[in-house]
């Protein structure tokens, strides 16, 4: 009955929010809905980077890359193919998909510290390319994308539409990785994470599992990318650096790894430091995140997710030493 009405809380509290995210453009003007687009769009990154950190134990540096390569697909397709929002959506995703699947054998065999380089390396090649390819820019970017449209409509340069459009992807991605974390396979990825010699004694094949989760989190960056694009309707090398696969794994840090709503609020908080609040503070948004992350990592070890967990936990120790 407890897991039940906590499912039921947890579903009502879900939608309440996606109801006021649904209804901010109604209210807000066009540069904080442009900015929440933005924090959508990472956030979706930032749930790729949870699916490998906190859900399956192996903290990464390279989902800047396959972000990257959404982006630059789906902005690709926007000004040689189309500006159907679709289309450049799963082009993005397919993207991702394809360039995780391609450079993710060899990463998932390996494990903590080698992992991270491993990722970082693939990160940094992938920045650099794109920042020395001359057919799609090089180092002055991908310009040009025309505003997207839906389902052969007119486009959609309004800020409002945009929103609505890359708000009702990410949820979908948000609902289709709930599912997978949930999924028996979700819990073959922890169980790896927990005690893979376990695992591996019981039968599973954790690189085999590894490999999957990994390509599932390149295709769900690429996915990312593409709204990013979308909303941008422009692509540049820095999209693909090491500074917002860094921001990426902070956000993962400060909102809890393993929870999937805790990092997409640490997205929102990081993307908020750095575009916003570091303008007014002379630029110096950097240093109030790098302080914010020591505050959680001795104050929080859980991050903001963890924050319910122990108030849960505490409640129900509570009302055991009460009986």
């Amino acid at each position: 009955m407890r897991a039940v009405a906590a499912g039921r809380t947890l579903v009502l509290t879900g939608g309440v929010v996606i109801v006021l995210l649904a209804a901010a453009p109604l209210v807000l003007g066009a540069y904080p809905v442009t900015t929440m687009t933005r924090i959508l769009a990472f956030a979706v990154l930032v749930l790729s980077v949870d699916l490998l950190t906190g859900v399956t134990g192996l903290p990464t540096l390279g989902q800047a890359a396959y972000f990257g390569t959404g982006a630059y697909t789906a902005a690709l397709v926007g000004i040689h193919l189309t500006s159907d929002a679709l289309a450049q959506a799963v082009a993005g995703l397919v993207a991702g998909l394809v360039a995780a699947g391609l450079t993710g054998w060899v990463a998932v065999r390996a494990g903590g510290i080698v992992f991270l380089m491993l990722t970082l390396a693939i990160g940094e090649s992938a920045h650099q390319v794109a920042d020395t390819w001359p057919a799609i820019g090089a180092g002055n970017g991908l310009a040009g994308m025309p505003p997207i449209s839906l389902f052969g409509g007119p486009p959609l340069p309004a800020a409002g539409y945009v929103y609505w459009w890359v708000l009702a992807v990410a949820v979908t991605v948000y609902a289709a990785v709930a599912l997978v974390v949930r999924s028996p396979y979700g819990r073959t990825l922890r169980g790896i994470r927990d005690n893979e010699p376990r695992m591996r004694a019981l039968g599973y094949r954790p690189a085999l599992a590894r490999y999957g989760v990994f390509c599932l989190a390149g295709a769900v960056a690429g996915a990312g990318g593409a709204l990013w694009a979308a909303q941008a309707r422009f692509v540049s090398p820095g999209d693909l650096g090491f500074e917002v696969a860094a921001l990426a794994l902070l956000s993962v840090v400060i909102g809890g790894a393993g929870s999937l709503w805790g990092p997409c609020a640490g997205a929102a908080l990081v993307l908020l430091v750095r575009d916003n609040l570091s303008a007014s503070i002379g630029g110096h948004g950097p240093l109030v995140l790098g302080l914010v992350f020591v505050a959680v990592v001795f104050l929080l070890p859980r991050g903001v997710a963890g924050i319910r967990r122990e108030k849960g936990r505490l409640s129900w120790r509570g009302k055991g030493r009460l009986s």
